[in-house]
């Protein structure tokens, strides 16, 4: 099936002259989105990973996912004031601003192996900050994956060094 196909393009959202990508569609076929979850997990069948930890909020429904079809735990990796334990944050720069992402400090321990997850790939920011905060925590960065990557905005960038998978490239 042709993912890329699936997913919608929507103007104006969030802001006059963005083209936004909405993986909506993908996510309420069934074929697609196991398509795409079989399709995101396979690189990393063999990696041995202890979990797989997902960036607020959609890398939350495709990280779940690959979790549970690997086997392993899920960390939640948010927005802040949103998780009920004890924290470890780490802020980095937007465009205009900045923003900050957390995890529960005891999510990670020395040594485990994570394959970070989120949707999209825009800038970068996100998933460089979550991959650090990952790191601080002890845990080994087996590779983060994105079901989407934005090439033109050229995020891939800021995680050099880093394996990163994308399944679908606008």
């Amino acid at each position: 099936m042709d993912l890329k196909a699936i997913i919608r393009d929507v103007p104006d959202f969030p802001k006059k002259g963005i083209l936004f990508k909405d993986i909506t569609p993908l996510l309420l076929h069934p074929g697609a989105f196991s398509q795409a979850v079989d399709e995101l997990v396979a690189p990393y069948k063999f990696s041995k990973l202890s979990a797989i930890a997902g960036i607020e909020s959609r890398g939350f429904i495709l990280g779940a996912a690959m979790a549970l079809k690997l086997g392993v735990g899920f960390i939640p990796i948010r927005k802040p004031n949103k998780l009920p334990y004890k924290t470890r944050k780490k802020q980095y720069s937007l465009e205009y601003g900045s923003d900050t992402v957390e995890v529960h400090e005891d999510a990670v321990k020395t040594g485990e192996r994570v394959l970070l997850v989120d949707d999209v790939i825009a800038t970068g920011g996100t998933a460089k900050a979550a991959s650090e905060l990952l790191r601080e925590l002890g845990g080994e960065l087996v590779g983060i994956a994105f079901l989407v990557e934005l090439t033109f905005l050229k995020g891939i960038e800021k995680l050099s060094g880093e394996k990163v998978f994308s399944l679908i490239k606008f």
